[in-house]
């Protein structure tokens, strides 16, 4: 769902168990193998850029995404949306967030607007332009370096809590969760034989997350409410591009946010918790870090802390679902060739017994 440096290759787009059977049998016309680069680059002449006929397709599993070198020398990324996912205003309020992003000096990398638009269609796809921007990985075991994406993801989300999405939905325990659960079941994607298990542990992880009042959707009566914001949504180490000091760069050194496809409406905690890792003591000071610079912008509501485990529960229901809507599309069989086997999904009910003890402890402190 990311793009980024890496290169997988020029013209299409973990984990060694082999699948015991396809979810469902693979579909021969999806929409995206109908993109060929030819139709790429008379998409971007729509929009008056020639490209010299060279394509890099890079690392984006949700929509498709190449960067194209241009006849003047140049080179851009171009998006082309996967149909049916998002709307046009929902993608449309993706682009007006970036650049409210972007007018605040906040480093996200957004769509270029050609011909006075953000958003332009061709051959049946939505599609965007955005221009290259280069950088590596942050080294997240450095202290400063988390203190500096601190300090911009309290900018981010200070933009982001200005107004509300009207178009985006919020991530919750519903659209995240609940809704992700009973699709899995209902089209029977979880074999029989573990079944029974994975829908018991589910329902119980869920029933944990819906103890939290902003996740389930409610407001607690006795107590001021967590404030949902605008967010990145997926503000995991790939999304975020760093640039040395010592390197010149037109976005500036440090952190560039790429890839705001996930922006939805929730707590501020969850742009800052994928960018945690390891035993708890290394979460505790990545976490110390990542508050120390972000609360030299914007205040930091503690209650949240008790959101990280819900939430990270969230996300593994909802990346199985995820993986399962996709299997029609050839590049996930290719890519995902582990998933939907019975291992698979008992290690997911392993996951979500190992996420009920972990909802239960006490939450990191700052």
């Amino acid at each position: 769902m990311i793009y980024g440096p890496q290169v997988v290759g020029t013209r299409t787009g973990p984990d060694n168990v082999a699948m015991a059977s396809p979810p469902e049998k693979l579909s021969t016309t999806h929409p995206f193998e109908t993109l060929t680069p030819d139709q790429v680059l008379d998409a971007l002449e729509t929009v008056g850029l020639r490209g010299d006929g060279r394509l890099t397709a890079l690392s984006s599993y949700e929509n498709r995404v190449y960067q194209v070198q241009l006849e003047d020398g140049s080179a851009v990324v171009t998006k082309f949306y996967r149909p049916g996912r998002w709307s046009d205003a929902q993608i449309q309020e993706e682009h007006d967030f970036t650049r409210e992003l972007e007018s605040a000096e906040v480093p996200a990398v957004g769509p270029m607007l050609l011909d006075g638009a953000s958003l332009h269609h061709f051959g049946g796809f939505a599609f965007s332009v955005c221009p290259r921007r280069g950088g590596r990985g942050p080294e997240l075991d450095d202290g400063e370096v988390l203190e500096w994406i601190g300090r911009f993801l309290a900018r981010f989300h200070g933009v982001g809590a200005a107004t509300a999405f009207r178009h985006r939905p919020a991530l919750n325990l519903q659209t995240f969760g609940e809704d992700s659960r009973n699709w899995l079941l209902d089209n029977e994607r979880v074999p029989l034989d573990v079944q029974a298990r994975w829908a018991d542990v589910s329902r119980q992880a869920l029933d944990r997350v819906g103890l939290h009042d902003c996740l389930a959707g409610r407001t607690a009566a006795d107590a001021e409410p967590i404030r949902l914001l605008r967010l990145h949504g997926d503000c995991h180490p790939g999304n975020i591009l760093w640039t040395p000091t010592d390197v010149p760069a037109s976005s500036g050194p440090g952190p560039h946010f790429v890839d705001l496809d996930d922006a939805r409406t929730g707590p501020a905690v969850q742009d800052l918790w994928m960018l945690l890792s390891g035993d708890r003591q290394q979460r505790q000071r990545q976490l110390g870090a990542l508050v120390d610079g972000y609360e030299q912008f914007r205040e930091f509501d503690r209650r949240e802390l008790a959101l990280i485990e819900p939430l990270r529960t969230l996300r593994l229901i909802h990346y199985s679902a995820w993986l399962a809507r996709r299997w029609e599309d050839p590049i996930f069989p290719i890519n995902f060739p582990w998933f939907g086997s019975s291992d698979y999904w008992q290690g997911q009910a392993q996951m979500l017994e190992d996420q009920c003890e972990a909802m239960d402890e006490a939450p990191l402190v700052v």
